[in-house]
């Protein structure tokens, strides 16, 4: 219940940062980010917030606060990502190496 509630609270706090300018700013209508409602039926707030977090991941917002949240990344977390992040810079280095050379021919004519 304790991380859904420092979700809720972070949550609430990036939609406020993100709102578009006033609308005398820009000249047109206010556009507010949409937020995701929950309604809460006979005081029962656990089942309310049982079916926030599941609207949370399927909408890929608890993604999207994990990746603004700050938090101690282990080493061996650290080492994972870094190979990974390897691999994809070898392999995309590879794509254009391969994509020049093809270009070359294509421009040689050969």
């Amino acid at each position: 219940m304790n991380h859904l509630s420092r979700y809720l609270t972070y949550s609430l706090s990036f939609f406020r940062r993100t709102a578009l300018a006033p609308p005398e700013a820009h000249g047109h209508q206010m556009q507010w980010i949409r937020g995701i409602r929950v309604k809460v039926f006979n005081d029962n707030l656990e089942q309310a917030l049982n079916i926030l977090e599941r609207k949370m991941k399927s909408s890929g917002m608890e993604r999207l606060i994990k990746r603004h949240t700050v938090h101690h990344i282990k080493n061996s977390e650290k080492r994972v990502l870094a190979r990974k992040n390897l691999e994809l810079r070898i392999r995309s280095e590879e794509l254009s190496r391969k994509l020049r050379a093809i270009l070359v021919k294509k421009i040689r004519g050969l």
